[in-house]
């Protein structure tokens, strides 16, 4: 009797167990097709979940002549499915039938698996293919395309025709050819598209474009990841579907986020089911690590975790954010993680609350995001920390979804009449007629204006009189935009392509110079890549930087780089040789500074020390630098990544030689991915996305997003006293007190203490007033407001005087002002102050665009993303 009590109270008990795992068998879809294109037998993954059998692809496709090739011996397959291919350099089609089932799902998944080997016996080239693939005569899913030669799988999103004919068609572009591994059909779960409600990031932005037509078009996977996790493999995803970790994608400075973990059942309710996202991805997060300490580096500061993509301008996306709190807090208990959400660069939503959305534990959900990429090609992806939650953000998943709307050409008309003929002959004539007077008057207008200007002044002085981006530097290129909206007709990619040619170096010349980029010539590694020593054919020694595929900054900086250099010249300004931008790859080529970057001369490296001398002129050399930047003809430039990493030292073969004897020390400012045009006369600032490093970073910047040449002179106040203390910006490990050299050196200076924060190898050889001089100039340089600090031009007079008091004692009070012995002082040690012309190109952020108030992108937050890495990039 007892047992029979038991039995049902045992099974009640087993209920709340049981029931999170009922959603978790996989879905049976009505119809799946799997072709093994090529292969003469069938090849089985049993280890799959369901498992899948891919069939020959024989009776699928047509034309019958459509050559079947396989890997040679030489080729090693990653897979079974992938020695063999279908191929060939006509078109061919594959026509795939399913049954047209009631109530069925309005979207298929298709996807198509291209990996090159070397054919066995073919004169069908894969490695050299490029080729179209179109479907359902409607849809251009790639254009020109050439498979890398790591392989690739396409996934995407189609709807479902009433037909049930599904074609497929591979045209190869002229004189080569195309080829497919596997192709894959089957009907996507009904809960896994557009089953919730979509938020359209930024407000306003896509209204006009038909949100709902978005349901009927095209999606094209770019992104799958697990956040926080590792890859998923096809084994453990019912749709067989492949998540990569996010370390890649993440933006910022380690210890930024956090990952956590869950071993308990993961819960699915409507509409969120196992086919939306596997276990596996909700049961690891990452989360924002917010914590005291982090707060006490830099007061007021949020820190955001941020995932940056390289996406398409203007090209419209599906942004699906996978989330599970393991913690779901009740509102009678308190308040839960509460945080933002930011997407392209704008707020997605104000407050998440998963508390809101999930009403217990460990329970998935997710949010869709309709966003349009901004002009500078790079998708972010934010959360960030709220006011209403003393904790930061969490993110479990992120899947990217391109919009592909129909886009091939109708159908070309047949029996065109004589008349239509006549007609379309003559507009052709006129309109070309038309473009020929324009491109006439084009030359006529732009040849008078050139001769209302004074030819280029020379370039043969050690340091150039050639001001940055005139009209007249490197054949017209007066500007670039970053992250920016042009108002100009030109953007970055036209400058670039105006850049001389005698800058491009082959990749085979790079190879050669690096040794294939061989581990011993390893010099650096940043944020961008790896940096690598290097010789030329001619001997020139130079600093290769190369990007890794993977890179945070990618080809906007890239691009930034080529045209700022290749515009400026200046003794104290990293020279760019040369660049290098074939099969996917951005490399950078400079001169060669073979003492390295002033950060390993002050602290973490065994170079010998630098005297207080030589620390003088590595600053004013590199003030120079930057007041020349600054004070350029018809624009300044802001660096906006000023750090003692991208000051580079080199030998002055011309310096006249050091104290020590031998060739004096040269500093160089470098990197100049992040820099952007300065304002026009008449404007304050230029309003733009933060970019910058963690420590070096003007807090006015900030809070504003209102950028001005004193975020640069607030940065070099940052270099200056961490020349004077050799120590790291940030250091953790030391007091609280002591956390940010900023906030520690002004402290001390105030209390009269300058003797505990020098670096004590050079206590007995500093002048005490040039000492004094160059902390007074450092402090102003890190006034809370940019309007407070002094010019470059004015630190870079104060480091002079500096250097005056340092080689000749002179007892005069360091406080004074210096115009006082302005008359004292070597005609060619006073810098002329420059004052920056009129300009008429403001480049304005996409950030500008959104509609958001000033307030608003202040508030949100989202455009902190900081490089935070120790090293230059």
């Amino acid at each position: 009797m007892a047992v029979h009590v038991l039995l049902p109270l045992l099974l009640l008990l087993l209920v709340p167990t049981v029931l999170p795992y009922i959603a978790l068998a996989a879905s049976s879809p009505d119809f799946t097709i799997f072709l093994a294109c090529g292969a003469g037998a069938n090849i089985s993954f049993p280890s799959d979940n369901p498992a899948r059998t891919f069939v020959p692809d024989a009776g699928y496709f047509s034309p019958a002549r459509a050559p079947a090739v396989s890997a040679g011996a030489s080729s090693s397959a990653a897979s079974p499915l992938y020695a063999a291919a279908r191929a060939g350099s006509s078109d061919f089609s594959y026509r795939l039938t399913y049954p047209d089932t009631a109530g069925a799902s309005s979207f298929l998944v298709l996807r198509l698996h291209f990996f090159p080997f070397v054919p066995a016996s073919s004169s069908t080239s894969l490695s050299s293919a490029r080729f179209t693939v179109s479907v359902l005569d409607a849809y251009a899913l790639l254009r020109n395309f050439s498979p890398p030669a790591d392989g690739i799988v396409k996934e995407f999103f189609l709807p479902r025709g009433r037909s049930g004919d599904f074609t497929v068609r591979f045209s190869p572009d002229a004189g080569s050819s195309a080829f497919v591994n596997a192709v894959e059909l089957f009907p996507a779960p009904p809960e896994l598209l557009w089953n919730g409600s979509t938020s359209v990031v930024p407000v306003g932005v896509l209204e006009g474009t038909g949100l709902p037509q978005w349901q009927l078009a095209a999606l094209e996977t770019v992104y799958r990841l697990n956040v926080g996790g590792p890859m998923v493999t096809r084994e453990n995803d019912t749709l067989w579907r492949t998540w990569l970790p996010d370390g890649p994608y993440l933006f910022g400075a380690p210890g930024q986020s956090v990952v956590n973990n869950t071993s308990s059942p993961i819960i699915y309710n409507p509409p969120t089911t196992r086919e939306v996202a596997p276990d596996v991805v909700y049961r690891t997060q990452r989360a924002a690590n917010v914590t005291d300490l982090m707060r006490a580096t830099t007061p007021g500061l949020n820190f955001n975790v941020t995932w940056t993509f390289p996406a398409e301008a203007g090209s419209r996306y599906l942004v699906r954010l996978h989330f599970c709190d393991y913690e779901v807090v009740s509102s009678v208990v308190g308040v839960g993680i509460v945080f933002n959400v930011y997407v392209a660069q704008a707020l997605a939503t104000l407050d998440l609350s998963p508390e809101d959305r999930a009403r217990q534990p460990n329970e998935a959900f997710y949010v869709d995001y309709a966003a349009m990429a901004p002009r500078a090609g790079n998708l972010t992806v934010s959360i960030g920390w709220s006011p209403k939650s003393s904790g930061g953000g969490i993110l479990n998943g992120l899947e990217i979804m391109k919009l592909q709307s129909a886009n091939l050409s109708s159908p070309r008309p047949h029996g065109l009449t004589k008349k239509t003929i006549i007609v379309i002959v003559l507009a052709t004539v006129l309109g070309a007629a038309v473009l020929a007077c324009a491109v006439l008057c084009f030359f006529v207008v732009l040849r008078r204006k050139r001769r209302q200007v004074a030819p280029p002044a020379s370039t043969e002085d050690k340091e150039s009189t050639q001001l940055p981006w005139s009209p007249y530097t490197q054949e017209g290129v007066s500007g670039w935009a970053d992250e920016s909206t042009n108002r100009s007709s030109e953007g970055t990619t036209a400058r670039m392509q105006r850049v001389s040619t005698k800058l491009h170096i082959s990749l085979a010349e790079v190879k050669a110079a690096t040794d294939n980029f061989h581990d011993r010539n390893l010099i650096g590694v940043g944020g961008f890549g790896n940096v690598y020593k290097g010789a030329l054919a001619d001997g020139t020694p130079v600093a290769v930087k190369r990007a890794m595929r993977a890179s945070k900054q990618g080809l906007p900086e890239f691009q930034t780089e080529i045209v700022v250099l290749s515009g400026i010249r200046h003794r104290h300004l990293v020279a760019l040789i040369g660049y290098c931008n074939e099969q996917a790859e951005m490399i950078l080529v400079y001169e060669y500074m073979e003492k390295g970057t002033l950060r390993s001369h002050l602290y973490g490296s065994d170079e010998p020390t630098l005297s207080w001398k030589q620390r003088l002129e590595i600053c004013i050399g590199a003030a120079r630098g930057l007041h020349y930047l600054h004070c350029g003809y018809s624009e300044n430039i802001i660096h906006r990544d000023v750090k003692s990493t991208n000051i580079l030292l080199g030998t002055d073969d011309h310096g006249g030689g050091s104290a020590s004897g031998g060739a004096a020390i040269i500093a160089k400012v470098a990197d100049f991915g992040l820099s952007r045009i300065g304002p026009s006369l008449g404007e304050t600032h230029v309003s733009t996305a933060v970019k910058g490093s963690f420590g070096y970073l003007d807090p006015e910047y900030f809070k504003t997003q209102q950028l001005t040449d004193r975020s640069d002179v607030y940065s070099f106040g940052v270099v200056l006293f961490e020349v004077l203390c050799a120590r790291p910006v940030i250091d953790q490990s030391l007091d609280r007190d002591q956390i940010n050299i900023a906030e520690w050196a002004v402290r001390m200076h105030g209390e009269g203490k300058l003797d505990k924060i020098a670096d004590a190898r050079i206590a007995g050889e500093v002048n005490e007033n040039s000492l004094r001089k160059f902390a007074e100039t450092a402090e102003k340089c890190l006034a809370e407001y940019g309007a407070d600090r002094p010019s470059m031009g004015d630190v870079l007079w104060n480091l002079e005087y500096c250097l005056q008091l340092q080689e000749t004692h002179v007892n005069r009070d360091a406080f004074e002002d210096s115009g006082a012995v302005a008359t004292q002082l070597p005609a060619d040690v006073v810098v002329p102050r420059w004052v920056p012309s009129s300009t008429s190109m403001l480049m304005m952020d996409d950030a500008d665009e959104t509609g958001l108030s000033m307030t608003e992108i202040a508030d949100s937050q989202v455009f902190s993303q900081l490089n935070a890495r120790g090293e230059g990039r």
